[in-house]
């Protein structure tokens, strides 16, 4: 047996099933969308927020996965050349929790990106300090849920977001949400994102970010929620 798979069975067993929620607990469908932060109110957010290495070296929760992600390398050439290629400059926004597993699976590898292109920054906000940031942009299944990204321009007006996980994971586990079978996606979730090694988050944010620098903004453009 290889080392990084003893590893990632120790991750995996070392957290309780029940921990692999990283929803808000609310109805699926609310009666009512809250209204969005405003701009100004999302720049007061990324303003107060942490840097990666801070909030790194506070995680306690899956703190070797964190690690591990936060030490491996590959990021997508394609992606990469296209992110330092960016006009502008770009600020992320993310609402991320350590205990979370799609936090944690993905985050470390969009701080990958973010320290190799010159053009991207980014503040980590807790879900309490983030609720309304997450309630008001949820996944296709209608769920508040982190990691949540948005994106806001140098004038800090918002110009996408990304939501929870992958596209190809989150039909996955839509698909096993609509045939009850959640328990066996949770136990293979990691297996797919270990495979992926931060690839498919990495394309899809660098995709946000080029849309956004084209003029396509909004979380509801191609890329945001409805999209995933």
């Amino acid at each position: 047996m290889s080392l990084s798979l003893v590893l990632s069975l120790s991750i995996a067993a070392a957290v309780p099933a029940e921990a692999f929620r990283c929803d808000l607990d609310a109805p699926s469908r609310p009666a009512a969308t809250p209204a969005l932060p405003s701009d100004s109110a999302l720049v007061t957010l990324y303003e107060g927020g942490e840097t990666w290495e801070r909030f790194l070296a506070r995680a306690r929760a899956r703190r070797a996965l964190w690690l591990r992600n936060a030490e491996l390398g590959g990021l997508p050439a394609d992606a990469l050349a296209t992110a330092r290629a960016l006009p502008g400059r770009w600020r992320l926004l993310v609402v991320a929790v350590d205990a979370c597993s799609d936090s944690v699976n993905t985050i470390p590898f969009v701080a990958q990106l973010v320290a190799a292109a010159p053009g991207l920054e980014m503040r980590i906000i807790s879900p309490d300090a983030g609720r309304d940031v997450m309630a008001g942009r949820r996944t296709p299944d209608r769920r508040p849920a982190t990691p949540t990204v948005v994106v806001l321009d140098e004038a800090g007006v918002e110009a996408g977001c990304w939501i929870e996980r992958p596209a190809a994971l989150q039909a996955l586990a839509m698909e096993a949400r609509a045939g009850g079978g959640t328990s066996a996606f949770a136990a293979t979730k990691q297996s797919w994102y270990d495979g992926d090694a931060g690839a498919s988050t990495v394309r899809e944010i660098v995709a946000i970010l080029e849309r956004a620098a084209a003029g396509a903004r909004g979380c509801d453009a191609p890329g945001g929620p409805a999209g995933q």
